[in-house]
């Protein structure tokens, strides 16, 4: 049997606005001449399609593979999912999509099993779709990529042909040399940064102007060390906030730890040192992530955030493992004009492998393998509902121990059960000052204790996911 995703779910999945409301229109029975659903095996199968009415120019068709997810739609829209695959989404989640033993040829050949996410129109997965769960391109052609440490949009470099292991300036020694003289250019900066921190201290936290951070912010970049440019550059909001004080010297000590760290980093244990040199702004390659270990879990997807910096967006989406108990975050983006991976669907679970980015804490993973649960027949469905949560004292024992491998952690997700929501708090903890007053939370609590998925961050706790007492998934 096939999980129904909720209405809330499938708004979720709308690019903007526009596109929601244009979705709520099309989900009329009357704008699709057909329409139906061809059953796959396992909670995670399945193929969506219908033909919906377009106008002058006769019929789009547009179909929805359920394991992926994977969207086709043949309208010309640059949306994805389109307003079309919304609409259709959400007249299956209604109910009002009936089974059908097959579906139409045009279908089958869009979406099949065999082809897996390559599936996906270019339109819907963007040109992430070849790099797997919208991993910013790298050596792929011009374009934008995300620096891994400050969120930063910078230029990605064309892809160039893999030069002979020599002794030239393009073999091992070349590039040793040339990692080399980075660190010394990235020491340099830091040992700037350190004196200015001290002075800093010295003169008084209110004297430092806003041109003070950006001219320090492009020394940093000039030396190579954009993490820390990114950092020092949000500095200047930090002191437009309450309470900035304590705020700016708390960053300011978080980036004199760092310096240091940078500086002894050949003391310290190989993750804590590789968690520094990312931080810094050292890059990790695809290959070398999913190289590593994979952890193969039930994921329970339990939120996503969209935001966007320097002309560049970019999607958090938060897992827990239900065996491992393991949280994960993975990122996708998109330069303006393409679209965000919408792979993963919140409030649904996912077979996955997932490899993490290495590090003393690690928490930013790739998904690296998608498993096809294979269901007997007659078989129960999947249970529904809230995934595993904890309680307050042990979700704050989880990110203690994360702070003390990662010192730098400023966000982390938690799933809290048996929680009642208060207009600043959630369960005693603090939230986050932008969250406050969580009228929608409050409102599916109704006083009741209930489980929440929330993004933890040292200025208090973002809600992102609950469920009601039916086990349906609310987005917040």
């Amino acid at each position: 049997m096939i999980e129904r995703w909720s209405r809330e779910q499938v708004l979720a999945l709308a690019p903007d606005a526009p596109s929601r409301n244009a979705a709520q229109v099309v989900a009329a029975p009357g704008r699709w001449v057909a329409y139906g659903l061809r059953a796959g095996h396992g909670a995670a199968g399945g193929v969506v399609f219908g033909e919906c009415l377009g106008g002058s120019s006769g019929r789009y068709q547009a179909c929805v593979h359920l394991g992926e997810p994977a969207y086709q739609c043949t309208c010309p829209g640059r949306e994805s999912p389109c307003e079309h695959v919304l609409g259709l989404l959400l007249l299956w989640s209604s109910g009002g999509v009936p089974e059908a033993p097959y579906a139409p040829e045009w279908a089958e050949k869009r979406l099949t099993p065999a082809s897996g996410p390559a599936a996906r129109s270019s339109r819907a997965a963007g040109p992430e779709a070849a790099g797997g769960q919208g991993e910013p391109a790298t050596g792929q052609g011009p374009g934008l990529r995300r620096d891994a440490a400050t969120g930063a949009g910078v230029p990605s470099e064309p892809a160039r042909a893999p030069r002979p292991v020599t002794s030239q300036p393009g073999g091992p020694r070349g590039r040793a040399g040339g990692e080399s003289a980075r660190h010394g250019r990235v020491a340099a900066g830091l040992a700037e940064l350190e004196r200015w921190l001290a002075d800093q201290v010295r003169q008084g936290l209110a004297s430092t102007a806003e041109h003070d951070w950006d001219g320090l912010a492009k020394r940093l970049v000039d030396a190579q060390a954009p993490g820390v440019a990114g950092v020092v550059s949000r500095l200047a909001g930090v002191r437009s906030e309450p309470g900035w004080p304590q705020r700016l010297l708390e960053e300011y000590a978080l980036l004199d730890l760092l310096a240091v760290a940078y500086r002894r980093r050949a003391e310290l244990p190989a993750p804590l040192a590789r968690t520094v040199l990312s931080r810094c702004g050292f890059p990790v390659a695809r290959e070398e992530v999913l190289a590593g270990p994979v952890v193969r879990d039930l994921w329970d997807v339990i939120g996503r955030r969209d935001e966007e910096q320097d002309r560049l967006a970019s999607r958090r989406v938060w897992l827990r493992g239900r065996q491992t108990g393991r949280p994960a975050l993975v990122l996708s983006f998109a330069a303006p004009g393409q679209e965000l991976d919408a792979s993963l669907v919140t409030g649904t679970t996912v077979d996955a492998g997932l490899a993490f980015y290495p590090g003393a804490a690690p928490l930013r993973a790739l998904v690296a393998t998608r498993h096809q649960p294979v269901e007997e027949p007659g078989a129960a469905a999947p249970a529904q509902g809230p995934p595993p949560g904890l309680g307050v004292d042990a979700a704050l024992d989880e990110v203690a121990e994360a702070l003390a491998g990662d010192p730098w952690t400023d966000s982390w997700p938690l799933v809290l059960s048996g929680v009642v929501p208060e207009r600043a708090a959630l369960g005693g903890l603090p939230l986050h000052p932008r969250a406050r007053d969580p009228w929608r939370l409050i409102a599916v609590s109704g006083g009741r204790p209930l489980t929440v998925a929330a993004e933890w961050t040292p200025l208090g706790l973002r809600p992102l996911t609950t469920w009601d007492d039916d086990g349906t998934v609310v987005t917040l």
